[in-house]
């Protein structure tokens, strides 16, 4: 009897093995095409989740094996940590073949979508309703980060920060570069981490100075407003214009200590680039982009809980 129990107990446990390494080999043969989000493949399916949840259907239709564009779409866009997370947990993701037969073909004349295509993402609700206009030739990040947030907004759904904050830094205006200078860089980098519009920093020397060159998106935060803002919040004595323009605004905020780069500053080394954060284990191994990095880089100086400016998924590991 102990023996017939002891091979049945080995039998499930082989079997679960075979599972656990069958379920592996599928995600380890999974096509870039399709990123690494982890998709429905049946619409009936979509749909019943989506009536369930409440959450949209992020609808892509793919060519899979596909061309340069959908290999890149799915390698660049689809396995963008922050995108992969919002697709997984604000959508109910779904994927159509749009060269093969059988139930692909059924959804893919359903929503009239043309065979052998390009990606085409598109927001549904459950019903198969369009929550947005179709659009076509969407395939860069920042383009599919706002039709997200927009696809939450239109079906009324919350829309998390880190999803907004990633659609600014991804899709911004236009990008201007702003030279500050400063006694120490890792104070006045840690320091401009906390102006809204900055999309990355890097520390440097120029001029016989200190400094720290931000990129930043002007329709969130002008020139002028960001000088002013480093001069208030003491994380400047100086700035450094790059054009005329620069040198007329930074001279109204700092009257004798606004002048002309002189070149391009050299960058610091390593250890000086992020220096906070840096010293910050935990959030330093966080998986992040420029501009969250340069948010946390702040917190960890300023010693705040880092949390709100995280998403569910950087919380659970850095929990």
């Amino acid at each position: 009897m102990l023996d017939r129990i002891g091979t049945g107990f080995a039998l499930v446990i082989a079997a679960l093995l075979l599972l656990a390494t069958r379920v592996e080999a599928d995600r380890m043969t999974s096509p870039a095409e399709l990123g690494q989000v982890d998709w429905l493949r049946h619409y009936d399916a979509a749909q019943r989740a989506s009536a369930a949840s409440g959450k949209p259907i992020f609808l892509l239709f793919q060519e899979v094996p596909g061309c340069a564009t959908c290999v890149g779409f799915g390698n660049e866009v689809l396995s963008h940590p922050r995108l992969v997370e919002a697709i997984e947990d604000e959508f109910v993701p779904l994927a159509i073949l749009n060269n093969v037969g059988g139930h692909d073909r059924e959804v893919l004349g359903r929503f009239g979508e043309p065979a052998w295509n390009n990606p085409v993402v598109r927001f549904v609700y459950a019903k198969g309703d369009d929550l947005l206009p179709r659009r076509d030739r969407v395939w860069a990040e920042g383009a599919i980060t706002g039709r997200m947030v927009d696809a939450l907004e239109a079906a009324g759904r919350p829309v998390p920060r880190y999803l907004v904050a990633l659609r600014d830094e991804l899709a911004p205006s236009r990008i201007e570069r702003a030279t500050l200078s400063m006694a120490c860089y890792w104070v006045g980098e840690a320091c401009l981490g906390g102006i809204d519009g900055l999309l990355s920093s890097r520390a440097g020397h120029l001029g016989g100075r200190e400094v720290v060159e931000v990129r930043f998106d002007p329709a969130r935060v002008s020139y002028g407003q960001l000088v002013q803002q480093a001069f208030r919040n003491g994380c400047a004595d100086g700035v450094f214009a790059h054009d005329d323009t620069q040198l007329r605004i930074a001279r109204t905020i700092y009257p004798s200590s606004a002048k002309p780069a002189p070149g391009v500053a050299r960058d610091a080394g390593p250890r000086d680039q992020l220096y906070h954060l840096k010293r910050n284990v935990p959030l330093a191994a966080l998986e992040a982009t420029p501009a969250e990095r340069l948010r946390l880089n702040h917190a960890a100086w300023k010693k705040q809980d880092p949390t709100p400016l995280l998403s569910p998924r950087q919380r659970s590991a850095l929990e």
